[in-house]
């Protein structure tokens, strides 16, 4: 470990001479897994959340996105990857083992769908709470159109150790309090992450073609897509289609400038938006009839609402909002949020994968990171479209703040940077699992048809198959792998107990809730 390069980052360097490396190691790692649930005829299930999976409003693992059909798995996290893409695993298994003729879909982009009212909210019962987070994404509906929010992804949630800040809030001599220290260490990560995140869509981006019928409450948007076949629309060059302007953007976001140089500035930002009239969403109208069609008029209804591609979290108490845990306990952790899902892997992720996005993050961590201003913001979401829309085009150049750079060059300068902090993470794993997995991702920005996004135009050619049918023979592929096997009784039983558990967990917030809806509602609203 004591050869050091010049382009190593001064905190990796300061670590290593005073011989505290080691502290690097064992963050911990939890992912999210989004999942379409597809109904034996092929299309979107309608079938309510199955009841043998327990409660969508309080079960601690496995919940519903968007969607009534759109299962969310969330695994605790843990130091060893190994031991959360284990524990999606038995989540996965004790689902397909219970599941009724459906099939989770494999691709990011939805199929199977057809227009905006093919697409059932997620409902979560009674409780207040409950009827605030459907009312939540009724809210979306009006605002964006419920098909966009059927789109699926992977948050890879990550928490540098412990022990690591404090020995560093030493040995750089920092003047401020450690909490102070951690939660400005968490925002230059940030910053590091959105200046380089576009090298995710293109490693990683499984997204490069669309269904037609995706558009069907949107067609205007059809027209800056190349056809595939009848039934498919794509970019040739594109890498994540998901994380692209007809993903999660919207136009008033868009001009939305969220200030990630501190704590303080994030989370005051944040909150105006939250508390900003926004005309068109007052035509809309918030309560009409007696009815909620959103939570409120405001450019955002609540934070969630804010779509970003990485996220600081505090986990956060019952009724909290996320702004306030953030305020009151500082940053826990940081939700990577711009992984599809990987068309070829059963989980969605591939260990390959898991291992350079925990070095990425770290490193990210290490390098030096400007203050932000709105240049910044302008290029960071210019290189990410840039990569999500052509990210193969041989020759494509990125914007750095000081100059126009290759995006190949620029993807080797990161690399480099990551190989130190691999090596460390490897030690004395004799399967060097992080280098591996940074030397793979080398070859790949060799060799664009190595990425998954290439991988996948390159089957539905070979194959003559619109995506829609490549996506749903993948998934088919991936069912049969889990229905082959069965979960071991422990882990089943202990699955059940939870299901069980969540759903007097539910009916005791139904029968214990003192207000009224509106002044919950208000209520929630008016925390300080």
């Amino acid at each position: 470990m004591t050869q050091l390069h010049h382009h190593l980052p001064a905190r990796f360097n300061l670590l290593v001479d005073n011989g505290f490396e080691n502290l690097l190691k064992n963050g911990l790692k939890g992912i999210e897994k989004e999942s379409l649930r597809i109904g034996k005829n092929g299309v979107i299930a309608h079938t309510p959340h199955p009841s043998f999976l327990g409660s969508a409003l309080t079960h601690p693992y496995i919940t519903t996105d968007y969607s009534e059909a759109l299962l969310e798995f969330i695994t605790p996290p843990f130091k060893d990857i190994k031991e959360t893409l284990n524990y999606l695993n038995t989540i996965h298994q004790f689902v397909y083992d219970h599941l009724d003729g459906e099939i989770l879909l494999a691709a990011s982009m939805p199929c199977g769908i057809d227009g905006d009212e093919s697409v059932p909210i997620a409902e979560y019962g009674s409780s207040n709470i409950g009827r605030m987070k459907h009312i939540y994404r009724r809210g979306l509906w009006y605002r964006y159109g419920r098909t966009m929010q059927a789109i699926a992804g992977i948050h890879f949630n990550y928490s540098v150790p412990e022990a690591l800040w404090s020995r560093l809030h030493d040995l750089e001599n920092s003047s401020s309090s450690l909490d102070q220290f951690i939660a400005d260490g968490y925002f230059g990560m940030i910053r590091n992450l959105h200046r380089q995140g576009w090298l995710i869509l293109y490693l990683f981006g499984a997204s490069p073609a669309i269904c037609k019928k995706f558009f069907k409450s949107r067609p205007q948007m059809m027209a800056q897509f190349n056809e595939f076949d009848r039934h498919t629309l794509y970019h040739p060059y594109a890498t994540s289609l998901r994380m692209s302007d007809i993903g999660y953007k919207s136009k008033n976001q868009a001009s939305l400038q969220i200030d990630y140089n501190s704590l303080t500035g994030y989370v005051d930002s944040l909150s105006q938006a939250i508390n900003t009239p926004y005309p068109d969403y007052e035509k809309i109208g918030v309560k009409v009839d007696g009815e909620y069609r959103q939570l409120n008029s405001n450019i955002l209804q609540i934070e969630n609402e804010f779509y970003s591609t990485v996220r600081p979290k505090q986990i956060a108490n019952s009724c909290e909002k996320p702004t306030l845990a953030l305020k009151r306990r500082g940053v826990r952790y940081i939700e990577l949020r711009s992984l599809d899902l990987d068309l070829f892997s059963p989980l969605g992720i591939q260990d390959e994968t898991a291992h350079f996005i925990e070095a990425f993050m770290l490193t990210c961590l290490l390098q030096d990171s400007p203050p932000n201003d709105s240049r910044q913001f302008i290029l960071n979401n210019a290189n990410q479209l840039a990569v999500a829309h052509l990210g193969r085009q041989p020759g494509l150049v990125l914007d750095k703040i000081d100059r126009k750079i290759p995006l190949k060059d620029w993807a080797e300068e990161i690399l480099a940077d990551m190989e130190p902090v691999c090596a460390l993470l490897d030690d004395d794993n004799s399967e060097k699992p992080y280098s591996a997995a940074l030397s793979a991702q080398r070859k790949a920005i060799e060799n664009p048809d190595l990425t998954p996004s290439a991988r996948i135009l390159r089957g539905m050619s070979e194959t003559q198959m619109p995506f829609a049918t490549y996506a749903l023979k993948t998934s088919v592929k991936h069912a049969k792998n889990f229905r082959s096997q069965k979960l071991d009784e422990q882990n089943t039983r202990a699955f059940q107990e939870m299901a069980k558990e969540s759903i007097a967990k539910q009916l005791e917030k139904e029968q214990s809730d003192n207000l009224s809806f509106d002044e919950f509602l208000a209520h929630y609203f008016s925390q300080q």
